[in-house]
């Protein structure tokens, strides 16, 4: 085996019938899959495009720029959890807000919240913090806590810890 690679002939015939391979198979397979994968994007470019048009005759409102600390809209946890958990069908039952007081720092005015949803489906949890945080853009989740619930396949018990800055 060692005497192949001593051969002149293995250096003048195959390292160049490889480097002639390469451009055959850029062409047939990663050319192919990076045009599939931008028409892909373009697709997406158009649907967000008019996502934002439906947005903007809807709620023409969010386009325009507002104050940091200029508070627009009355904001509340539990009309908010409310809104979102009715759009995914979560009863009222199974979500509890626990709200802190507003406080001021660095100029900015948040509230800290604790929203808790007990025997949920684990995609009903993914579109509920989805669907609340694309609503309300000044809201972020700080952290997630999951607990599976015993003897139930898809049941679970979630904390959510929510900031809303003002």
């Amino acid at each position: 085996m060692r005497e192949i690679y001593k051969n002149p002939i293995f250096y003048y015939v195959l390292i160049p019938a490889l480097v002639g391979l390469w451009p055959l198979l850029v062409g047939a397979h990663y050319l192919r899959q990076a045009e599939d994968s931008r028409d892909n994007e373009a697709a997406l470019c158009v649907e967000g495009q008019s996502n934002i048009i439906q947005i903007l005759t809807l709620d023409p409102e969010r386009a325009t720029v507002k104050e940091p600390n200029q508070v627009a809209v009355e904001f509340a946890y539990s009309t908010a959890v409310g809104q979102v958990a009715s759009i995914h069908k979560i009863p009222s039952s199974k979500w509890t807000p626990s709200a802190g007081n507003i406080m001021t720092s660095g100029g900015k005015k948040r509230q800290d919240a604790i929203v808790k949803l007990t025997e949920v489906g684990i995609v009903d949890i993914a579109k509920f913090l989805t669907t609340i945080q694309s609503m309300y853009v000044n809201l972020t989740c700080d952290s997630a806590k999951l607990q599976k619930r015993r003897g139930e396949l898809d049941k679970w018990d979630v904390s959510f810890s929510f900031q809303y800055y003002f």
